[in-house]
């Protein structure tokens, strides 16, 4: 009785449906980083490209912007692979990735973590608590 209270419980809290993808800016040789707005939201392919990487490219003509989802592996070998070439002169090639939704676009205030983001919704830790208390004591 007490392993499919706990299988339940962990069911509950697992969230089969919570795989792992990640949200990214994508777009191909854009100026004035015009392509951080919705519509070039892209969903990533899930447990796959679990990074958004972004370019800056600096031409003639102005910056560029390249902004895609990728790979872990793929976005840091090409991220240090041009190292190098990131002088913010004419020429310059910077890529950067990074791990979190959106995150290449442009920087945004970081929030105040506050302690309600990393507690439980109410309603499972009711059902927890209630759970654990319905348990016959043996």
């Amino acid at each position: 009785m007490r392993l499919l209270v706990f299988a339940t419980l962990f069911g509950v809290f697992l969230d089969a449906g919570d795989a792992l993808q990640i949200q990214c800016y994508q777009c191909e040789e854009m100026k004035h980083n015009d392509c951080s707005t919705p519509e070039y939201i892209v969903n990533c392919t899930v447990n796959v490209q679990d990074m958004c990487q972004k370019e800056v490219l600096v031409k003639p003509d102005g910056i560029h912007y390249r902004k895609s989802c990728a790979s872990s592996g793929a976005c840091l070998i090409a991220s240090s692979g041009y190292q190098q070439f990131c002088t913010g002169r004419l020429n310059s090639v910077c890529i950067s990735c990074c791990n979190t939704p959106l995150c290449n676009g442009p920087k945004r205030k970081r929030p105040v973590p506050s302690a309600a983001m990393s507690s439980p919704p109410p309603d499972r830790l009711l059902l927890c608590f209630l759970t654990l208390f319905l348990l016959p004591l043996t």
